[in-house]
């Protein structure tokens, strides 16, 4: 008897094997392979199936998937415009004129000259940033102008 109990315990299906069916139903949906009247029928009766042969019918006559196309060959990362680069490479640049105009006001508090060497080199360093930026930016216009009169 307590062989028998254990047997149909082995047979009986858990709640999780219950909603492994429902997400295998729920992929066939998505992939095209079972109707939304199937999936609600089949879903309703996976969550009263007692027993793994229950379950079994109700993947039983799905079609198989479809075989995923693989890549031909290595993943390449994809690149970012010239465009998007420049921005990036323009901001750096712009940062870094904001912290030497900043440590310029540090420098000479008053506003009074460019008394200090310190001041001199900080303002020297935010206009070789601004026109560096500016340049990344003219550049990666007439880049990208350019690749797109090419294509024509």
């Amino acid at each position: 008897m307590a062989a028998a109990a254990a047997g149909r315990g082995r047979m009986r299906a858990s709640h999780a094997d219950r909603e492994q069916v429902i997400d295998t139903l729920k992929t066939a949906f998505v992939n095209g392979r079972l109707t939304r009247d199937e999936l609600d029928a089949r879903t309703g009766r996976a969550l009263t199936a007692r027993t793994y042969a229950n379950l079994a019918t109700l993947t039983a006559d799905i079609p198989p998937a479809p075989a995923a196309a693989r890549p031909a060959g290595r993943l390449t990362p994809v690149r970012r415009g010239p465009l998007a680069r420049a921005a990036a490479k323009s901001g750096i640049c712009l940062i870094i004129m904001a912290a030497a105009i900043g440590a310029w006001l540090i420098a000479n508090p008053e506003g009074s000259g460019l008394d200090h060497a310190v001041a001199q080199l900080m303002l020297a360093l935010a206009a070789c940033a601004m026109w560096a930026a500016l340049g990344i930016m003219g550049y990666a216009v007439f880049t990208a102008w350019d690749k797109r009169s090419s294509r024509g």
